[in-house]
């Protein structure tokens, strides 16, 4: 098969001449009724909420549910049925599949989902399922989207009313395994390339830790540094505890009453904007406090910000604030730690990306479900491994070196993962609209992946 085939003929909507043009009612069943189940009350179903749904393929079925159990607020589906999210951002993000396998051959799920059903006599559900995840698909129902913010959904008419080529099923057969084969060689390299940044995550994580617990002089002297998770240090370095070398500010609470009193608007700084060693400032609201609590919650540059907490992930996670939005208050959820000595500001912040300090924070962290938060008494309770000042800052030099080169390898990583991303889209856009012709296909021919990978 030609990389660039293309059909011999095409008619004047851009389908392949051969193929039945017609609006998608015609060719589908919208959202089945569960009228059809004869299902007893004790019966078993599958339930499926949004976030069992994948994006591009894929429903996680590891929830039941009675018959009995089903409230009328759920969407019906059975296996076969294509389901689509319609709701802002999944349906841009593409979550939607193929219900394969579903406990008694039904399901019910989230009420933010549309359910095509296929007209066996005109369409297979394989071809329909790539069809819906298809950018042409996406694109054009994002354009028809209705609602506020995040409330925008695609509505049934959309689908209903869409105009699309309907090739012969032969064809669209054809077409579904030349999709499966390809997207599946695709999602493996784009695996093996998750698992290599995966790798290059680890190798920056065990740089920092190294250095921030052995320093970068193997035959110095060793001390115990009386942590169990850390073991040996420098003798030379101490370990005070973060409350006698720094101040721990809380910050200003969202959401509260305030007096009848002068206010003032100022930006302010979320969990979401703090990230492992650095700060990002592409979303950053604004929230109303007294003006006479503007310079109590200011951030200045030299703070080290750390997160309260999240996912364990983001416990204590941190990084130094430079100053960058002036005035710039945080959130009672990020905590301020202002150094008393200023050079301490890039160790402090390098210290909470390293393993000793993260299993602090976990093992010190109140556990809740799917949450965890530290208090700042434990965040004061840290223990700071601290060598002298021009030793601190060879180590912060050597690790600065050593993570940009990491960095460049992990963007490196991404972009050929964007581009496999794109080729994907691509394939499975212009199979389902017929800029190609892949009736000829044979499993062998994977080539446009070789050159993708390694381009």
């Amino acid at each position: 098969m030609s990389r660039n085939s293309s059909y011999p003929a095409y008619d004047h909507s851009g389908f392949p001449k051969h193929w039945k043009v017609m609006r998608l009612r015609f060719a589908v069943t919208l959202n089945p009724s569960k009228s059809e189940i004869s299902l007893s009350d004790s019966e078993l179903v599958s339930f499926v909420p949004m976030d069992a749904v994948g994006e591009y393929g894929g429903i996680r079925l590891d929830e039941e549910k009675e018959m009995g159990q089903i409230g009328s607020g759920y969407t019906y589906f059975s296996d076969n049925d294509v389901v689509v999210a319609k709701i802002t951002p999944c349906f841009e993000n593409g979550k939607g599949a193929i219900a394969k396998g579903l406990t008694n051959g039904c399901a019910f799920g989230t009420t933010e989902l549309h359910v095509l059903r296929a007209d066996l006599d005109l369409l297979d559900p394989d071809f329909l399922f790539y069809l819906t995840i298809s950018d042409w698909f996406r694109d054009l129902g994002e354009s028809e989207m209705y609602g506020a913010g995040g409330q925008k959904r695609v509505p049934e008419d959309f689908i209903k009313d869409l105009i699309t080529g309907i090739p012969p099923q032969d064809e669209q057969q054809a077409i579904a395994g030349f999709l499966a084969c390809k997207t599946t060689q695709i999602d493996s390299l784009i695996a093996k390339k998750q698992l290599l940044l995966d790798k290059l995550a680890e190798q920056r994580s065990a740089v920092i830790s190294d250095a921030v617990t052995r320093g970068l002089n193997p035959s110095v002297p060793m001390r115990d540094s009386g942590l169990d998770w850390v073991g040996r240090i420098p003798a030379h370095w101490t370990t005070p505890i973060l409350g006698y070398i720094a101040e721990v500010r809380g910050g200003v609470t969202k959401g509260r009453k305030l007096p009848n009193e002068e206010t003032v608007e100022a930006p302010y700084l979320r969990v979401a904007n703090v990230q492992d060693g650095f700060v990002d400032l592409s979303h950053v609201t604004n929230i109303e406090i007294l003006a006479t609590e503007l310079e109590r919650y200011s951030l200045q540059k030299g703070d080290v910000l750390m997160n309260e907490g999240g996912d364990n992930d983001k416990l204590g996670r941190g990084a130094v604030w430079d100053g960058e939005i002036d005035p710039c208050l945080h959130q009672n959820h990020v905590f301020a730690v202002r150094p008393r000595i200023p050079e301490f500001s890039d160790w402090l912040a390098l210290l909470t990306q390293s393993g000793y300090a993260k299993f602090y924070f976990f093992i010190t962290a109140k556990q809740s479900t799917n949450l965890a938060s530290i208090s700042s008494s434990n965040i004061k309770k840290l223990p700071v491994l601290l060598p002298p000042e021009a030793e601190r800052r060879e180590i912060i030099d050597h690790v600065k070196t050593s993570l940009d080169k990491l960095t460049k390898q992990r963007e490196r990583v991404i972009r050929v993962i964007e581009r496999l991303k794109e080729y994907r889209s691509a394939l499975i856009t212009n199979a389902v609209t017929g800029k190609i012709d892949v009736r000829d296909f044979f499993p062998t021919d994977t080539y446009e992946q070789k050159e993708v990978a390694h381009g």
